[in-house]
């Protein structure tokens, strides 16, 4: 794993090679936070099966995924499609046949991947940064379309926090409303709560919304009280979800790239 650190936090990220078993057709294997440590606290993250074990799919820390829009070229009768951030895979098996190769910078403060990816006549340049700068980590994408088909994006980032010690899970800046539901409800307050804790399953629950600005998110945490969130994006699909180990919050974007145009996007994480 890589690491940064300060007199504070402990940021891992996963080796896109080392680590390269823990890696599926699901999440980004460049810039995969799989935990950040409190130096007198200890671990601040959780995932679906956190701390009992580990798989692919559910992941841990705070994964990102651009999986929900696979390159793939018409004309080619295979399964075989290209995952940003991930590789060539076949979606039939649902494995990853070739992952793509990242150049790694570390600096102090910073880890960068950048990788380049193609298939057919789809052609990419992909850069991560993650940046820890006293207790806020950044999260940074470019994204240069360098191909001949206009490249679309569907990203959403999946932090997972560990249940906090009340009811109360988090609350936006932007008004949200959700059809009644046996997981969560809202507060007079504007946080979205549990409902009938402790849960023996996961509940998932997409919200609707009206934004037209970038989201700010209120998290509670068991260790750290509250903690934030800051996203450059409007989000466009946005979801909640939650089992007995974790809690998440998944706001999409979703933009299509034309040739030779790029794009950037980031959000910032508080604790």
């Amino acid at each position: 794993m890589f690491t940064l650190q300060n007199d504070t936090l402990q940021v891992s990220l996963l080796d896109p090679v080392v680590d390269q078993e823990r890696f599926g057709t699901r999440y980004c294997t460049g810039g995969y936070i799989f935990q950040i440590a409190d130096t007198k606290l200890g671990n601040l993250l959780s995932g679906p099966t956190y701390p009992s074990s580990f798989n692919c799919f559910d992941g841990q820390g705070i994964p990102d995924a651009f999986n929900k829009q696979p390159l793939q070229d018409p004309t080619d009768p295979s399964q075989t499609a290209l995952i940003m951030g991930i590789g060539l895979c076949d979606l039939k098996e649902d494995t990853v046949t070739e992952f793509c190769s990242w150049q790694v910078n570390q600096t102090n403060a910073a880890l960068t991947f950048t990788t380049t990816q193609t298939h057919h006549t789809f052609a990419l340049e992909l850069t991560r940064t993650v940046t820890l700068q006293n207790r806020t980590v950044r999260s940074h994408t470019h994204l240069k379309n360098t191909g001949k088909l206009p490249i679309p994006i569907n990203w959403f980032p999946h932090p997972f926090y560990p249940q906090p010690n009340t009811d109360e899970l988090c609350k936006f800046n932007i008004p949200v409303e959700f059809s009644d539901n046996p997981g969560f409800e809202q507060l007079d307050n504007g946080f979205i709560s549990r409902k009938d804790w402790p849960w023996e399953k996961g509940f998932y629950q997409a919200l609707n919304h009206n934004a037209h600005t970038n989201l700010t998110l209120l998290q509670k945490h068991p260790v750290l009280g509250l903690v934030g969130a800051t996203c450059s994006y409007v989000p466009s699909f946005f979801p909640i979800w939650g089992n007995s180990n974790t809690f998440s919050w998944e706001p999409f974007l979703e933009r299509t790239i034309a040739p030779k145009q790029e794009t950037t996007w980031w959000i910032d994480y508080e604790f």
